[in-house]
């Protein structure tokens, strides 16, 4: 029988429902070889780590399945299923283009690298470059660890920017596979577009950072030193104000050794 319940007691969560419309992409741990490749081509480290991920206008959060397989169970005439395997899915990412067009390079180019062993060897001192130009230029793939990153995040956020009050993911092995052609035609102008998809190997379900892990609140973990009302974090000065160190694993001056401080929610700093 269901149980009568009041406007009062179910408004506070209907009227605190996460909204669409902020979260973060972080292009991040990009292999030294493909950045190498980029900054040759015009796409600096500062564009791939700030501007890109802010021209990211739609973005998807991950999903993962369970593959399962079907035995005969422990019982006649009844069947059981178990998980054996964990999949993850695509992301597709879309994209506004700059004036320069280097959001279109950037993907281009990171494309055109995983492709690039014959005009780019890597490894090989005494291959000779075959450029896409020369009619003998043939395709040749790069080895997984030149092209894929190891930590592009998504942080879903809200607009009051609560530390506790998101969720990030971390994309372990991220590359794309896929750009979606760019329209462009003469009627109204609007804005340049474009979308590209990208497969990764696995991801992370919350923070991944050592620190986080160091502090106990990575993978979606509540921290032991969450906030304040603890009374585990002690204020000292800082080079940028005040930061505070944890006192059940730290005294003053192992914290400045160790460079182990906090602010007020816990959430490690650089001082």
């Amino acid at each position: 029988m269901p149980s009568i319940r009041r406007i009062s007691d179910f408004k506070p969560l209907f009227t605190n429902l996460a909204q669409t419309s902020h979260y973060q992409l972080i292009f991040g741990g990009l292999p030294s070889d493909l950045q190498s490749y980029l900054i040759k081509r015009g796409v600096s480290p500062f564009f791939i780590g700030e501007s890109a991920g802010l021209l990211c206008y739609n973005a998807s959060l991950p999903a993962s399945n369970l593959t399962t397989k079907t035995v005969d169970g422990n019982f006649t005439g009844v069947s059981e299923n178990f998980a054996v395997a964990r999949t993850y899915g695509e992301i597709t990412l879309d994209f506004y283009v700059d004036s320069n067009y280097l959001m279109i390079k950037f993907l281009e180019s990171w494309m055109e690298f995983i492709s690039s062993g014959s005009h780019n060897p890597i490894g090989n001192q005494f291959a000779g470059p075959v450029h896409q130009g020369e009619s003998n230029y043939f395709v040749r793939m790069q080895y997984p660890e030149t092209y894929k990153t190891s930590f592009t995040k998504i942080i879903k956020f809200d607009r009051n920017y609560e530390y506790f009050k998101q969720i990030e993911y971390t994309f372990v092995g991220l590359w794309p596979v896929s750009i979606s052609p760019p329209a462009v035609a003469y009627n109204q102008s609007d804005v340049l577009k474009i979308s590209a998809t990208f497969k990764y190997d696995r991801y992370i379900a919350g923070r991944a950072l050592s620190l986080n892990r160091f502090i106990g609140n990575d993978n979606n973990q509540e921290s032991t030193v969450k906030s304040n009302s603890t009374g585990t974090l002690v204020p000292v000065r800082g080079t940028s104000g005040v930061v505070f160190y944890d006192r059940s694993i730290d005294t003053k001056t192992t914290a400045e050794v160790n460079r182990r401080f906090f602010n007020s929610y816990g959430d490690p700093v650089i001082n």
